[in-house]
């Protein structure tokens, strides 16, 4: 039999701020490696020194991760062992790795998962809402129509939401998903987790923007924002929902028609239904 000569590729966890949170695996590993491949080198240098690991490291980040993909595998395919680590959590979850991986599996090579610190999966351990199904949708685009138009997708989700988001983004965020999803839904903002500041607010939408108009100190840190679904009873119990519905009238109708006879008889507020129609159209209206 053929002894195995390739390395292995292990996927890291690694703390997302508090710094005993690693696990000893993690640590064995980092160890026994032949080199990690980090998001920003600089960045995992204070992680590294402070668990006394010395080995040679290189970046793969979202710039370069299609640059380094044949570097690494190339060590790889020689029998090194590679650690892919993000700055901070579980690598892939909104962060580079997924194009090495993926082809590390297609070339044959062994890809070993090492358990750890997840931010979305923290805060949901601990929101409050339904946790037997949700469904991760990291950042919210950029650009405000784009991130209305993707909440408007997810208007009549059953599932809890798990979003993250950046300080400068989370009040209009927080605005624009109380428009489409209504003040009134429930949501935790978990920032800075594990760390010195720490804070976990649940509230409604309209709490939470209250709160944060006041609290503009908080407004710092990594967030992440869980948002309770549609009650899927309730959901499920309607003779009509309002999407099918409109996908029915924008077959025959034009779009404001569309939405204005779909708000109707559905309820719906009209000017949902006239923004979920633009998503549906690309864009443009009549």
């Amino acid at each position: 039999m053929q002894s195995k000569t390739t390395g292995t590729l292990y996927v890291v966890a690694t703390p997302i701020g508090n710094l005993q949170d690693i696990t000893l695996r993690a640590i064995d590993v980092l160890k026994m490696v032949d080199r990690i491949a980090a998001e920003d080198t600089r960045h995992s240098a204070p992680l590294l020194k402070h668990f006394a690991i010395n080995k040679p490291c290189m970046s793969m980040h979202e710039f370069n991760e299609r640059e380094r993909l044949m570097v690494l595998l190339g060590y790889l395919q020689q029998g090194e062992s590679i650690a892919l680590i993000s700055d901070a959590g579980t690598p892939l979850i909104s962060d580079p790795g997924f194009h090495l991986v993926r082809e590390a599996k297609a070339y044959g090579i062994d890809v070993v998962p090492i358990p750890g610190p997840c931010a979305a999966i923290a805060a949901l351990s601990v929101a409050g809402l339904p946790t037997n199904k949700f469904t991760f949708e990291g950042f919210l685009p950029a650009k405000q129509e784009a991130r209305r138009n993707r909440l408007i997708v997810l208007l009549h989700e059953t599932r809890t939401m798990i979003f993250y988001e950046a300080p400068h983004r989370i009040m209009s965020v927080l605005q624009t998903m109380a428009e489409v999803f209504g003040y009134a839904r429930k949501v935790v903002v978990a920032r800075e987790l594990t760390k010195i500041h720490e804070t976990i607010q649940t509230h409604t939408l309209e709490g939470l923007i209250k709160h944060f108009e006041s609290h503009t100190n908080e407004l710092r840190g990594e967030f992440v924002i869980v948002v309770d679904g549609v009650d899927e009873e309730t959901s499920s119990s309607k003779e009509v929902i309002p999407e099918h519905v409109l996908d029915v009238l924008l077959e025959e109708l034009p779009l404001k028609q569309a939405a204005a006879l779909a708000s109707k008889i559905t309820g719906e507020r009209k000017n949902v239904l006239y923004e979920m129609a633009l998503a549906k159209k690309g864009g443009s209206g009549d």
